[in-house]
């Protein structure tokens, strides 16, 4: 079995662990009992197979490694935003003492040598920690150090900033495995492809919030990104997915009931109906694909949306006439109804897998 990543590696040692109790408890109910041949034969594979995927992976073996490496990560992160704000504060404290010339060369150098030094970090350390402390503290100055520029230049605002952002964020991210990186990447791209879609909208790109369909460009574009292989790099498929579905169900959201800020010219109410059937159709066939696909970040996601969008429209149609305590009620009942839904359809899984098995 070839693993490709630190999380492949991580589920095969925790189907290890799950092996080995539910061993422990068959053989407690006396329903098999391995000779010791057998059980000094498995002793030694797992053994040797958790030992190779610690080696080059640096997985965590038992629960007790796991809380040191939360400890870990919470601790970076921690870390990392504590020495960006010194750097932040740093900058400033002694800017005006240097000449142009070396707020220029200081402003080049400290990304690149934070880029440099991230991806050696990444190379020589298995665990990843430190190089994605570097990796968050490199974005913050490489986004100080932009704006500051412009400052210096007298540089007009232009969504391009945004764009170099999201370039030396994604390069981060896929240096050090860093999903948080990712995630300001996407943030970035998604606001610069978001602005000029609404330059191309004929409004100033600065307001390019003020029509939510800007975004469906952005959104569209990060759902597809996880197609391309990513089998390598821990769950940045799944970020990709839920951020696109983000972009795409909160603009919806918000043009159902706000539908005089659309691009569309027709009525208001006509464009909020639209967007309505909109939200409930594709929060629909995003469970069903999430279901097919075995994407439960898109289930979970589509669920959410699809509840929001039906709860407000209880709200619209019945909040202002109908009594407080059957208003509820309803809404009680609704979601009884959708966990006999759910189960149905759990149910169907399940028959479906076991007739496969057979």
């Amino acid at each position: 079995m070839q693993l490709k990543s630190k999380a492949d590696a991580q589920r095969r040692a925790d189907q290890i662990g799950y092996f080995q109790a539910e061993l422990e408890i068959i053989e407690q109910e006396n329903i098999f009992s391995l000779n010791e041949s057998q059980r000094s034969a498995i002793a030694n594979y797992h053994g040797n197979l958790l030992a190779q995927l610690a080696a080059t992976f640096d997985i965590d073996s038992n629960k007790r490694e796991k809380q040191f490496s939360l400890g870990m990560k919470i601790t970076s992160f921690l870390g990392a935003i504590g020495l960006a704000a010194s750097v932040f504060f740093l900058f400033y404290q002694f800017w005006g003492r240097f000449s142009t010339n070396i707020q220029v060369l200081m402003l080049i150098a400290a990304p690149l040598i934070g880029l440099a030094a991230t991806m050696y970090a990444s190379y020589r350390e298995k665990t990843g920690y430190f190089s994605k402390l570097l990796g968050l503290v490199s974005l913050a100055c490489f986004v100080l150090n932009i704006s500051m520029l412009g400052q210096i230049f007298n540089i007009a605002p232009s969504p391009n900033a945004m764009l170099v952002w999201a370039i030396f964020a994604f390069l981060l991210a896929y240096a050090s495995d860093t999903r948080l990186l990712l995630a300001a990447g996407i943030i970035c791209f998604a606001a610069f492809l978001s602005a000029q879609t609404g330059t191309w909208g004929g409004c100033y790109w600065i307001n390019f919030g003020e029509r939510p369909e800007n975004f469906f460009p952005a959104a569209f574009l990060l759902f597809m990104v996880p197609y391309i292989p990513h089998h390598k790099f821990s769950g940045f498929a799944v970020i990709y997915r839920v951020f696109g579905m983000l972009l795409f169900f909160i603009p919806v959201l918000i043009l159902s009931n706000w539908g005089m800020i659309s691009y569309l010219g027709f009525a208001k109410e006509s464009i909020e109906i639209s967007y309505q059937i909109t939200g409930f159709l594709f929060s629909a066939i995003a469970i069903w694909i999430g279901i097919k696909k075995n994407w439960p970040e898109v289930v979970n996601t589509g669920n959410v949306f699809f509840v929001i969008f039906l709860y407000t429209k209880f709200y619209d149609w019945w909040w202002h006439w109908m009594p407080k305590y059957l208003f509820f009620l309803v809404i009680g009942l609704t979601a009884i109804l959708m966990l006999l839904v759910f189960k149905r359809l759990r149910n169907s899984v399940i028959k479906n897998r076991q007739e496969v098995s057979v």
